[in-house]
């Protein structure tokens, strides 16, 4: 029998990384603007901007740092209102609250995406909108735009969970004002901590990079569309050069030279996560008291997780399910059960206004979230999926084993 996978490692780094990373602790050179051009960091912008098909990207500490940094560059007023999603992670609304703004939560629904209802209800009290493709799950962006376009709201996209998700075919990320992605250790490129933003807004872009920390004139080794300092952008920097306070949320070339080397397998690891995820989908499906929520038809979506919810079970038996499962040796995260969960809404007591949304709170009462790295074998999966079914069994009634 094989005993359950470790979910918890991601695939190994790159040799090319490896390679990268000596050269630059031999030289010592760690720091983004010591070189005169062509700084790993910079050279990872400019393809990750190609990548995504957009004319600007800035690298830095983390994507609360991109969400951050694209809240400040929106140049909204202090105490401006922003709409964000009730089912996201914390650094989101911290986002905000950093940002010197107030956070305003919508409900979501039991396909974890936004209520469209409640968003329009709460769009015309509001000065921007940040849409959390939570879990790598899009909302209905071309409902979204439509109405955010005709009150002249910006979107920031909180894509990071997304990377190499589609929408239309077109890349989640580029679809609203700012896209702003993640390289933490659990997304689809790992470089342990880091994030990047991406625009083809060359004044909000410039804002961005000085802010991030390009002192004095460090902006001049950020560099356009096509390698170069296009007259647009070079007039956006020097209309906000030494105007804005710097934050200092820049990224080391050592973090760039192991993201670099995971660019290529970008495409592998969008292909392999989704057939696993949808094929240990299709095999929980097949239990009544489970429900994997299908995409969305414009969506084909990159995921390195699966996520479910518990049908027509009381909380006892969502928690003995639960337990039940980590006693086999898969551990399942209900978002609204965890103590402390950062997902779960009531958690976050650092929240300016309180919000209450009884929609996503039963939602998340009974949504259950299990790591599926792209690595995983087809008999690893099952494995998985067979304990998860088990483990309902446990606790409903006998289900068959997958193979008899």
């Amino acid at each position: 029998m094989t005993l359950p996978p470790n979910v918890h490692d991601a695939e190994p780094i790159p040799a090319a990384a490896r390679e990268a990373i000596d050269a630059l602790m031999q030289s010592g050179d760690l720091f983004r603007y010591t070189a005169p051009q062509d700084a790993p960091v910079a050279l990872l912008e400019a393809e990750f901007a190609e990548l995504l098909g957009s004319k600007y990207a800035l690298a830095v500490s983390s994507c609360s740092a991109a969400l951050f940094l694209s809240l400040k560059a929106l140049d909204l007023p202090r105490d401006a209102r922003v709409l964000i999603p009730g089912f996201t992670f914390a650094a989101v609304p911290s986002s905000v609250v950093h940002a010197g703004c107030i956070p305003v939560l919508c409900e979501v629904g039991e396909n974890y995406r936004i209520d469209l209802a409640d968003f329009e209800g709460k769009l015309g009290n509001v000065q921007a909108v940040i849409i959390s493709h939570m879990r790598g799950h899009t909302s209905d962006m071309d409902a979204i735009m439509e109405l955010c376009d005709a009150h002249g709201i910006p979107v920031i996209e909180d894509a990071a969970h997304s990377l190499g998700t589609t929408w239309h075919g077109g890349n989640i990320g580029t679809i609203g004002k700012v896209g702003c992605f993640s390289f933490q250790s659990y997304k689809m490129i790992n470089a342990g901590e880091g994030g990047i933003l991406i625009t083809d807004d060359a004044d909000l872009v410039a804002r961005a990079v000085i802010m991030s920390g390009a002192y004095e004139h460090n902006w001049k080794k950020h560099k356009g569309p096509h390698g170069d300092n296009s007259p647009e952008l070079e007039e956006a920097f020097a209309r906000w050069q030494n105007k804005l306070p710097l934050y200092n949320l820049r990224l080391s070339n050592l973090s760039a030279a192991v993201i670099r080397p995971q660019i290529p397998e970008l495409a592998r690891r969008v292909r392999d996560g989704l057939a696993n995820h949808d094929y240990v989908a299709e095999r929980l499906n097949s239990s009544t008291y489970i429900n994997v929520p299908d995409p969305l038809a414009p969506e084909k979506r990159a995921p390195d997780s699966i996520q479910f919810n518990l049908v027509g079970m009381h909380e006892d038996d969502i928690r003995a399910f639960a337990a039940a499962s980590e006693a086999r040796g898969v551990k399942v995260q209900v978002f609204g059960l965890s103590e402390d969960n950062a997902r779960a809404f009531w958690n976050w007591q650092f929240m300016p206004e309180k919000f209450e949304l009884p929609q996503t709170r039963a939602m998340l009462m009974k949504a259950c979230d299990v790591r599926l790295p792209v690595r995983l074998t087809r008999e690893e999966l099952d494995v998985i999926a067979d304990i998860l079914l088990a483990s309902v069994g446990e606790v409903t009634g006998p289900v068959p084993v997958y193979g008899t």
